[in-house]
């Protein structure tokens, strides 16, 4: 068995990992901060721990593009449950209503579900992170107190009826940042007037991310297990699936630079630029061998000016 190390390592990369039912994302971020022994991490886009799925750890210096990848759209897989309204919007919550299922609920459903198609805006459920007076609304909720909630802007870019069996429909929705699929099927349910509840819900893509490009915290407690002590193979395996931190900004025009060059932007000067580059944000690379060292900005002057620096 691994013994700990109490050294913490300056590691840095993004895993994706497959998050389990029945975890809080923090838990399962303590777990792979401790698994790769990571002096800081951070997760982006937090999920129920009813949901399962994709869940970016940004290790070291990722943390600080973590926003590129919180930005992004992310899209679901969901079955919602018809007739029933819990207290948390989902299986996990009290009944709180039963109503009956007509018939032509099955025949509206398609079109209704597409009615949520563009910009829209959601009240954020009351069992949620969001805060209030810098109080999670969850714990008003836990006290049987209703704080006020502001409506937040969302938007639908996709979604469409997946499969029905008897009062179960499955969905696949893909959304901005900030929506809530537990309110998502609540509105639903409300519309087709029979109420509904997530009773299962899966993050399939996030960004560019695709489920086969994560990895399980069983297969990654599988590689600890293996190793009787904190060895350099046992860090080399494990790095292996890190991506590197600026794989989401993997698209950005970038621009290298010398040592002379390197110098002047650590040190916050701005860099005359010697080539025809476009205006706005651009990953910094070091010449010699094209490492990553920075995001900065190209104004209309033609120079280079530091944003953020990663070395």
């Amino acid at each position: 068995m691994l013994k700990y190390n109490h050294i913490k390592r300056n590691v840095n990369g993004i895993l994706l990992l497959d998050k389990p039912v029945g975890l809080t994302s923090n838990a399962a971020l303590q777990q792979v901060k401790k698994i790769f022994n990571a002096k800081k991490a951070g997760h982006t886009g937090s999920l129920d721990p009813l949901a399962s799925g994709i869940l970016p750890i940004c290790l070291g210096l990722a943390t600080k593009l973590s926003r590129y990848l919180l930005e992004s759209n992310k899209t679901y897989s969901v079955i919602m449950k018809l007739g029933e309204i819990t207290s948390t919007l989902d299986s996990e919550g009290v009944l709180l209503k039963t109503c009956i299922v007509h018939k032509n609920v099955f025949k509206n459903i398609t079109n209704v579900v597409q009615k949520f198609l563009g910009e829209s805006y959601q009240i954020p459920p009351l069992y949620s992170a969001v805060k209030y007076q810098g109080i999670s609304l969850y714990k008003y909720a836990r006290k049987n107190i209703i704080p006020p909630r502001t409506l937040r802007k969302i938007f639908i870019k996709k979604i469409s009826v997946v499969s029905i069996y008897k009062n179960y429909v499955k969905i696949i929705v893909t959304c901005s940042k900030g929506t809530y699929i537990r309110t998502l099927i609540d509105d639903i349910g409300n519309i087709l007037g029979c109420g509904a509840h997530v009773v299962y819900l899966r993050r399939i893509k996030l960004f560019i991310y695709e489920l086969y490009h994560t990895i399980s915290l069983q297969k990654l407690n599988q590689i600890q297990k293996k190793h009787n002590s904190y060895e350099s193979s046992y860090y080399n395996h494990l790095d292996l699936f890190l991506l590197p931190m600026d794989h989401p900004i993997s698209d950005f025009q970038y621009y290298c630079l010398d040592t002379k060059e390197i110098y002047m932007f650590k040190n916050g000067s701005k860099i005359n630029i010697k080539q025809n580059i476009l205006t706005g944000l651009i990953r910094v690379l070091r010449k010699n061998d094209k490492k990553f060292i920075g995001l900065g900005i190209i104004q209309e002057d033609h120079f280079l000016y530091p944003k953020k620096i990663f070395i």
